[in-house]
């Protein structure tokens, strides 16, 4: 649940919640749809120009989910309240592909991290080809 004194901030054009802006003694901190802080103590604006320069275009990107003794997984996020982060396993784009849903806490754990260079693609690779 959200802190009664965070203050939500929305995008100005279609007024879509894009973060929260919460008190730090004088300052305020930007804080992500995720519950991350985006910066350190700032001033207002600077909070505001922080959560404006972060469009919503990266919930669409790839993630990884971190798992004890296991590669990386590569999920797609689905569901981002302050309540949970919803993920599931990519489908890379195929209707017919079998997904699993995982219900995280809010806010998101440091395990889900959004995807990076060297991380492993996770496609299964057969002599027929790539199957997702």
């Amino acid at each position: 649940m959200l802190p009664a004194e965070w203050i939500e901030h929305r995008r100005p054009g279609d007024r879509e919640i894009i973060g929260w802006i919460r008190p730090d003694g004088e300052d305020w901190v930007a804080v992500s749809l995720l519950g991350h802080e985006l910066t350190g103590p700032v001033d207002w604006l600077a909070a505001e120009e922080a959560l404006d320069a972060t469009t919503l275009s990266w919930l669409a990107e790839v993630w990884m989910l971190e798992q004890p003794g296991r590669e990386p997984l590569r999920v797609r996020l689905v569901e981002v309240t302050p309540d949970q982060v919803v993920v599931q396993t990519d489908d890379f784009g195929a209707i017919d592909v079998p997904v699993e849903r995982i219900v995280l806490p809010w806010p998101a754990p440091a395990e889900l991290r959004p995807r990076r260079a060297g991380d492993p693609d996770g496609r299964v690779v057969s002599a027929s080809g790539p199957h997702g």
